[in-house]
Protein backbone atom coordinates (compact mmCIF):
# COMPACT_ATOMS: atom_id res chain seq x y z
CA UNK A 1 0.00 0.00 0.00
CA UNK A 2 1.28 3.42 -0.97
CA UNK A 3 0.38 6.67 0.78
CA UNK A 4 0.46 10.14 -0.71
CA UNK A 5 -0.66 13.36 0.95
CA UNK A 6 -2.03 16.29 -1.02
CA UNK A 7 -3.49 19.23 0.89
CA UNK A 8 -5.63 17.93 3.74
CA UNK A 9 -5.99 14.43 2.27
CA UNK A 10 -3.93 11.26 2.52
CA UNK A 11 -4.62 8.77 -0.27
CA UNK A 12 -3.76 5.12 0.43
CA UNK A 13 -3.83 2.48 -2.27
CA UNK A 14 -5.30 -0.92 -1.41
CA UNK A 15 -4.85 -4.51 -2.55
CA UNK A 16 -7.16 -3.80 -5.51
CA UNK A 17 -6.03 -1.35 -8.17
CA UNK A 18 -8.16 1.79 -8.23
CA UNK A 19 -9.71 1.33 -4.78
CA UNK A 20 -8.35 4.12 -2.57
CA UNK A 21 -8.78 4.95 1.11
CA UNK A 22 -8.92 8.70 1.76
CA UNK A 23 -8.08 10.08 5.20
CA UNK A 24 -8.85 13.70 5.94
CA UNK A 25 -7.04 16.08 8.28
CA UNK A 26 -9.31 17.49 10.96
CA UNK A 27 -8.89 21.01 12.30
CA UNK A 28 -10.53 21.43 15.67
CA UNK A 29 -10.59 23.20 18.99
CA UNK A 30 -12.97 23.56 21.93
CA UNK A 31 -15.65 24.99 19.58
CA UNK A 32 -15.78 21.96 17.29
CA UNK A 33 -14.00 20.98 14.10
CA UNK A 34 -13.68 21.64 10.38
CA UNK A 35 -12.74 19.16 7.65
CA UNK A 36 -12.66 19.26 3.89
CA UNK A 37 -14.44 16.23 2.46
CA UNK A 38 -13.60 16.81 -1.20
CA UNK A 39 -11.33 19.12 -3.16
CA UNK A 40 -11.03 18.23 -6.82
CA UNK A 41 -7.40 19.37 -7.45
CA UNK A 42 -6.12 17.35 -4.47
CA UNK A 43 -8.24 14.32 -5.38
CA UNK A 44 -6.92 14.40 -8.95
CA UNK A 45 -3.36 14.35 -7.61
CA UNK A 46 -4.38 11.44 -5.36
CA UNK A 47 -5.57 9.38 -8.34
CA UNK A 48 -9.29 10.17 -8.22
CA UNK A 49 -10.05 12.20 -11.32
CA UNK A 50 -13.72 11.40 -11.89
CA UNK A 51 -16.45 14.02 -12.24
CA UNK A 52 -19.11 13.48 -9.59
CA UNK A 53 -22.69 14.22 -10.71
CA UNK A 54 -24.91 12.91 -7.89
CA UNK A 55 -24.75 12.97 -4.08
CA UNK A 56 -26.75 10.52 -1.94
CA UNK A 57 -27.41 9.94 1.75
CA UNK A 58 -29.04 7.03 3.52
CA UNK A 59 -29.88 6.26 7.12
CA UNK A 60 -29.98 2.72 8.51
CA UNK A 61 -30.32 1.06 11.90
CA UNK A 62 -27.73 -1.28 13.43
CA UNK A 63 -27.46 -4.60 11.65
CA UNK A 64 -28.71 -3.36 8.28
CA UNK A 65 -26.66 -4.85 5.46
CA UNK A 66 -27.16 -3.24 2.06
CA UNK A 67 -25.65 -4.94 -0.95
CA UNK A 68 -23.87 -6.11 -2.81
CA UNK A 69 -25.19 -3.78 -5.53
CA UNK A 70 -23.99 -2.54 -8.91
CA UNK A 71 -25.39 -0.92 -12.05
CA UNK A 72 -25.12 -3.00 -15.20
CA UNK A 73 -25.12 -0.59 -18.17
CA UNK A 74 -24.37 2.58 -16.20
CA UNK A 75 -21.65 1.67 -13.67
CA UNK A 76 -20.79 4.26 -11.04
CA UNK A 77 -17.62 5.31 -9.30
CA UNK A 78 -18.41 6.15 -5.67
CA UNK A 79 -16.76 8.14 -2.90
CA UNK A 80 -18.37 6.89 0.30
CA UNK A 81 -18.26 8.15 3.89
CA UNK A 82 -20.19 8.10 7.16
CA UNK A 83 -21.53 11.24 8.84
CA UNK A 84 -23.08 9.49 11.87
CA UNK A 85 -22.23 6.12 13.40
CA UNK A 86 -20.00 3.43 11.88
CA UNK A 87 -20.19 1.02 8.96
CA UNK A 88 -18.02 -1.64 7.40
CA UNK A 89 -17.93 -0.77 3.72
CA UNK A 90 -17.10 -3.36 1.06
CA UNK A 91 -16.49 -3.49 -2.68
CA UNK A 92 -16.01 -6.49 -4.97
CA UNK A 93 -14.07 -6.26 -8.24
CA UNK A 94 -16.28 -7.18 -11.23
CA UNK A 95 -14.06 -5.72 -13.96
CA UNK A 96 -13.61 -8.28 -16.71
CA UNK A 97 -9.95 -9.12 -17.23
CA UNK A 98 -8.91 -7.66 -13.89
CA UNK A 99 -6.30 -9.72 -12.02
CA UNK A 100 -8.34 -9.14 -8.85
CA UNK A 101 -11.74 -10.08 -10.33
CA UNK A 102 -13.98 -11.44 -7.57
CA UNK A 103 -11.73 -10.12 -4.78
CA UNK A 104 -13.02 -7.78 -2.11
CA UNK A 105 -11.71 -4.81 -0.18
CA UNK A 106 -13.25 -3.35 2.97
CA UNK A 107 -12.82 -0.35 5.24
CA UNK A 108 -14.21 0.78 8.56
CA UNK A 109 -15.84 4.17 8.02
CA UNK A 110 -16.96 6.16 11.04
CA UNK A 111 -18.12 9.66 11.88
CA UNK A 112 -15.03 9.92 14.10
CA UNK A 113 -12.34 8.77 11.67
CA UNK A 114 -13.72 10.84 8.73
CA UNK A 115 -12.34 8.15 6.41
CA UNK A 116 -13.66 7.82 2.87
CA UNK A 117 -13.43 4.96 0.40
CA UNK A 118 -13.18 5.52 -3.34
CA UNK A 119 -14.64 2.71 -5.43
CA UNK A 120 -14.09 2.93 -9.20
CA UNK A 121 -16.55 1.79 -11.85
CA UNK A 122 -16.91 -1.95 -12.27
CA UNK A 123 -17.42 -2.94 -8.62
CA UNK A 124 -20.27 -4.28 -6.54
CA UNK A 125 -20.75 -2.31 -3.33
CA UNK A 126 -22.29 -2.96 0.07
CA UNK A 127 -22.07 -2.00 3.72
CA UNK A 128 -23.02 -3.22 7.18
CA UNK A 129 -24.10 -0.78 9.90
CA UNK A 130 -22.13 -1.60 13.06
CA UNK A 131 -23.07 1.19 15.50
CA UNK A 132 -25.86 0.75 18.05
CA UNK A 133 -27.46 4.07 17.16
CA UNK A 134 -27.52 3.33 13.45
CA UNK A 135 -25.62 5.28 10.82
CA UNK A 136 -25.95 7.91 8.14
CA UNK A 137 -24.06 7.07 4.99
CA UNK A 138 -23.10 9.60 2.31
CA UNK A 139 -21.70 9.05 -1.14
CA UNK A 140 -20.85 10.86 -4.33
CA UNK A 141 -21.35 9.13 -7.71
CA UNK A 142 -19.98 9.85 -11.17
CA UNK A 143 -23.19 8.72 -12.93
CA UNK A 144 -26.84 9.00 -11.98
CA UNK A 145 -28.82 6.08 -10.59
CA UNK A 146 -30.99 4.17 -13.05
CA UNK A 147 -33.63 2.15 -11.15
CA UNK A 148 -34.00 -0.49 -13.89
CA UNK A 149 -30.26 -1.03 -14.26
CA UNK A 150 -29.45 -2.69 -10.93
CA UNK A 151 -27.66 -5.95 -10.35
CA UNK A 152 -26.57 -7.69 -7.20
CA UNK A 153 -24.43 -10.44 -5.69
CA UNK A 154 -25.12 -12.52 -2.60
CA UNK A 155 -23.65 -10.72 0.44
CA UNK A 156 -22.32 -13.98 1.89
CA UNK A 157 -21.09 -15.67 -1.29
CA UNK A 158 -18.48 -18.16 -0.02
CA UNK A 159 -16.34 -17.78 -3.16
CA UNK A 160 -15.87 -14.08 -2.30
CA UNK A 161 -15.43 -14.73 1.42
CA UNK A 162 -16.07 -11.28 2.86
CA UNK A 163 -15.04 -11.16 6.52
CA UNK A 164 -17.90 -9.15 8.03
CA UNK A 165 -17.04 -7.77 11.50
CA UNK A 166 -19.25 -8.11 14.59
CA UNK A 167 -21.82 -5.45 15.42
CA UNK A 168 -20.95 -2.96 18.14
CA UNK A 169 -21.52 -4.70 21.47
CA UNK A 170 -20.89 -8.20 20.06
CA UNK A 171 -17.73 -10.30 20.23
CA UNK A 172 -18.34 -12.25 17.02
CA UNK A 173 -20.24 -11.73 13.78
CA UNK A 174 -23.81 -13.03 14.16
CA UNK A 175 -25.69 -13.49 10.89
CA UNK A 176 -29.01 -13.84 12.74
CA UNK A 177 -28.83 -10.15 13.74
CA UNK A 178 -28.67 -8.87 10.16
CA UNK A 179 -31.50 -6.85 8.65
CA UNK A 180 -31.72 -7.48 4.90
CA UNK A 181 -34.23 -6.43 2.26
CA UNK A 182 -36.02 -9.22 0.38
CA UNK A 183 -34.02 -8.26 -2.70
CA UNK A 184 -30.69 -8.47 -0.86
CA UNK A 185 -31.64 -11.94 0.44
CA UNK A 186 -32.10 -13.25 -3.10
CA UNK A 187 -29.12 -12.01 -5.12
CA UNK A 188 -27.27 -14.66 -7.20
CA UNK A 189 -23.75 -15.89 -6.56
CA UNK A 190 -20.74 -14.39 -8.30
CA UNK A 191 -20.21 -17.60 -10.27
CA UNK A 192 -23.73 -17.45 -11.72
CA UNK A 193 -23.16 -13.89 -12.92
CA UNK A 194 -20.09 -14.83 -14.88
Amino acid sequence: MLKHTYGNFTFTTTSIEGVIIVDTAMHGDERGYFIETYKRPDFEKGGIGVEFVQDNRSSSMQGVLRGLHFQIEHPQSKLVSVVRGSVFDVCVDLREGSPTWGKWEGALLTAENHRQLFIPRGFAHGFLVLSKGGAEFAYKCDDVWYPNDEGGIMWNDPTIGIEWPPLEGDDVFDESKLVLSDRDKSHPTLASLR
